[in-house]
């Protein structure tokens, strides 16, 4: 990681709650933003602001999301996912989170990712999978 990425730094991304990012199960009237596409957007949010800061051959991986989904944002409407650098510890990154649509704070929480070589990991990940091939015969 380049040491221009500090704690304290603010990222702010505009997602339009679209029909893909919403519940179904409630019918069509009370379609809002799906947990767990939140989620994924939050995830895509800090990721994208590491990889802005990372070396050649970095990425990050998630390891742990906390979310408080306290209000609906209906289909159709943005919601402001803004992400703060709370603690860099060596290669893990800690991010504070809060989602707001314009009428309520949709949720807070917290999402840790780590930076990680690309080839070490396929190389550890490669291993699990021959692993995983001897085990099964």
């Amino acid at each position: 990681m380049k040491d221009t990425f500090k704690e304290g730094m603010i990222r702010k991304e505009t997602i339009l709650v679209d029909k893909d990012r919403t519940i179904g199960f409630l019918g069509e009237d009370l379609r809002v933003y799906a947990t767990p596409d939140l989620i994924r957007d939050i995830e895509h949010t800090c990721l994208d602001f590491i990889k802005e800061y990372a070396d050649d051959n970095e990425h990050s991986v998630g390891t742990y999301v906390e979310v408080i989904h306290g209000a609906g944002s209906p289909l159709g409407m943005s919601v402001d996912i803004t992400v703060t650098v709370r603690e860099i510890d060596r290669r893990k990154i800690t991010f504070n989170v809060v989602a707001h649509d314009g009428i309520d704070e949709v949720c807070t929480g917290t999402h840790s990712r780590f930076v990680v070589d690309v080839n070490k990991l396929k190389e550890k990940v490669e291993a699990k999978v021959a692993k995983a091939k001897a085990l099964k015969g």
